[in-house]
């Protein structure tokens, strides 16, 4: 099965939940409904696992009673999803701003060794840009 619903198209709620499911590996509808703000019902959070699941996002299995969910696609796609769709919204697009901000967000706490990495990255990037 192949995540066919791009991160962005969720809405709010969606991806509330699949952040939740993604952050736990799997979660059951109940694990879900703890952890979103300002929560709905519980039919509702089964009613959005249940079009999650429509959308190709999310599997699940039965334990017992219990379903358990899992998103179908994997951490690094959803991280580059997201982080597109982070960029389009609050950084024109920008990569140069979004690796400012979050650079600056944590200069006190990156390490020499993180910022090496960081610069071997860019070393990396540039070389295949040429």
């Amino acid at each position: 099965m192949q995540y066919s619903e791009p991160y962005n198209q969720l809405s709010r709620r969606e991806r509330q939940i699949m952040d939740i499911v993604f952050a736990q590996g799997q979660a059951t509808a109940q694990q879900v409904l703890s952890q979103l703000p300002d929560p709905p019902s519980y039919s509702a959070v089964r009613a959005m696992l249940s079009r999650l699941v429509k959308k190709e996002c999310l599997s699940f299995h039965q334990q017992g009673p219990k379903y358990i969910y899992q998103a179908v696609m994997n951490t690094s796609d959803a991280k580059q999803s997201a982080m597109k769709n982070l960029m389009k919204t609050f950084f024109n697009g920008s990569p140069t701003a979004a690796v400012s901000a979050l650079i600056g967000m944590e200069k006190d706490r990156l390490s020499d060794t993180e910022l090496d990495q960081i610069m071997q990255q860019i070393k990396a990037a540039k070389k295949q840009g040429l």
